[in-house]
């Protein structure tokens, strides 16, 4: 059977089995075995664990978290047909895969991850992403019960960026305070395109989310938290106390947010890409307390 993790190996595949590259899929093959060992690496794999791989593709990462994944079990879920039955081939004899051949975002990840999770561990997202499912697969997984204990995707650099970025920079924003409300992000290594095939017209990054310690941080009213964090950067140049005093999503009025501001401490002149979020946890339970009082 044709390798997966090198060019040759891809295109051998796709003509064995008559395939086309569906660029709308976002089918890129990653085609470098030292990227596909820094993504496991990343994953801090134990033997036992139970790993779920997102947009398995030809199966070039699928066979490596194999091999470290011994005891447990590796779910891959791939939505085109085309390409399951090339895993179904390539990994027949392999027990500790699993192949689920439908859309990740339409799956009822809840019962499958109880029928699933013998081990107390939990378990452990692992995927090179098609990019264009990387924010709604992201939050998924986030706002999953049960969450995994960690994610490490292969995403675009410039949606990597923006989820690691600290409060300052243009890269900050609604994202990054999304994200990092229930992770810790690291951008683990850069990815450049010419380690797939097709070559993508963008760079990539290794991206790891560690959700393993739970956050001190929650809002009371987390509805409220993040409409305030959108108010925030709707549009940035405005101040903090003009973005939620003339919030489209949230009726505030000027006395609420002043107050709020002062028992927070924050100055009302600056602006929201400032605050790291537990600033704005600390704010929206403030105004949900006040909001409370007013009624």
């Amino acid at each position: 059977m044709p390798d997966p993790t090198t060019p040759s190996g891809v295109k051998s595949l796709l003509e064995q089995y008559d395939i086309r590259v569906n660029r709308a899929l976002g089918q890129n093959f990653l085609v470098d075995n030292n990227i596909l060992a820094k993504i496991v690496e990343s994953a801090d794999l134990r033997p036992e664990d139970l790993v779920v791989e997102v947009g398995s593709g030809l199966g070039a990462l699928t066979g490596v978290l194999l091999a470290e994944v011994k005891k447990g079990k590796v779910l891959a879920i791939e939505k085109d047909t085309r390409l399951c039955q090339v895993l179904q081939d390539v990994y027949s004899d392999d027990e500790t895969l699993e192949i689920i051949c439908d859309d990740a975002l339409e799956l009822n990840w809840q019962e499958l991850l109880k029928k699933k999770q013998a081990s107390p561990l939990g378990y452990k997202v692992v995927a090179n992403l098609p990019y264009y499912i990387t924010s709604p697969i992201i939050r998924l997984f986030l706002e999953l019960d049960p969450k995994p204990e960690l994610l490490v995707l292969m995403v675009q650099k410039e949606v990597g960026e923006r989820i690691a970025a600290e409060p300052g920079g243009k890269e900050y924003g609604t994202l990054s305070i999304a994200v990092q409300y229930y992770a810790d992000p690291e951008v683990i290594y850069q990815v450049p395109a010419t380690v797939f095939w097709p070559q993508p017209e963008v760079e990539s990054v290794i991206l790891r989310l560690n959700l393993a310690e739970e956050r001190k941080h929650r809002a009371d009213n987390e509805e409220l938290f993040f409409q305030i964090v959108r108010a925030l950067f709707q549009q940035r140049r405005k101040t903090i106390r003009n973005s939620l005093s003339k919030a489209a999503e949230i009726d505030l009025s000027r006395e609420i947010v002043d107050q709020a501001l002062e028992e927070c401490g924050i100055d009302a002149k600056l602006r929201g890409e400032k605050l790291y979020w537990p600033q704005i946890v600390e704010l929206s339970d403030v105004v949900n307390k006040l909001l409370i009082e007013d009624r």
